[in-house]
């Protein structure tokens, strides 16, 4: 990933650009997770991507060669309370924007990964597709990334029996069935949780199903 979509935004007014991209909208479990980034203006990071193209392997040596290498960087999180509170949309901003406070960075701009750039004191601008675009915005999604599944490792520990480390709380049918069976646990979305009510009859299907393989 070359440096020229970042590029494209430097004048006389902007010469520090931030990249900011969030980890974990879907899952029903654990934080929602950003981060932010503002790499040197040359600054080239071989295979260099957005994070979800990359294997969670790349990921881990990427992370320490962007933090190595970035100007600033940080990190923001957003409670599963507060992502209850006041909804995913507004969490992931709210992740964003701490991300950004965190790095100790005074950016001219803001790039943000998606459809919405509101509530940003700097100014910012969404990007849709910008972690594959951005080298900026690539690196904010990989330290973001990474956080949360190092997050969603300790959690494992903290709550058996859910395989929070494995599928890092994104709803897979043995994440749902863990849930069915064992109710949810506080660092569960109860906001994302309706299938309990909606899919009943399917969830007690997957539970018969599992239980005679077992036998």
């Amino acid at each position: 990933m070359d440096n020229y979509f970042d590029k494209q935004f430097l004048s006389d007014s902007v010469r520090v650009i931030c990249g900011v991209d969030e980890a974990g909208r879907g899952p029903l479990a654990g934080p929602v997770v950003a981060g932010a980034c503002v790499l040197p203006e040359n600054c080239e990071i071989e295979f260099l991507n957005d994070s979800k193209k990359l294997s969670e392997k790349k990921r881990d040596a990427l992370y320490d060669v962007i933090t190595e290498k970035a100007l600033f960087w940080g990190v923001g999180i957003a409670s599963e309370k507060e992502i209850d509170e006041i909804n995913i949309l507004e969490a992931s901003l709210l992740a964003m924007r701490r991300a950004i406070e965190a790095s100790g960075v005074s950016a001219d701009l803001v790039l943000v990964d998606g459809n919405v750039d509101r509530g940003f004191k700097e100014k910012a601008i969404a990007v849709i597709g910008g972690d594959a675009l951005s080298p900026s915005i690539a690196a904010a999604s990989i330290i973001a990334k990474v956080t949360r599944d190092r997050m969603m490792a300790e959690l494992d520990r903290e709550y058996p029996g859910y395989g929070l480390a494995g599928h890092k709380g994104y709803p897979t049918k043995a994440h749902k069935l863990a849930v069915y069976r064992l109710g949810a646990s506080s660092c569960h979305r109860k906001s994302f949780l309706s299938f309990l009510e909606r899919d009943r009859e399917k969830l007690a299907l997957w539970d018969a199903e599992d239980k005679a393989k077992q036998k």
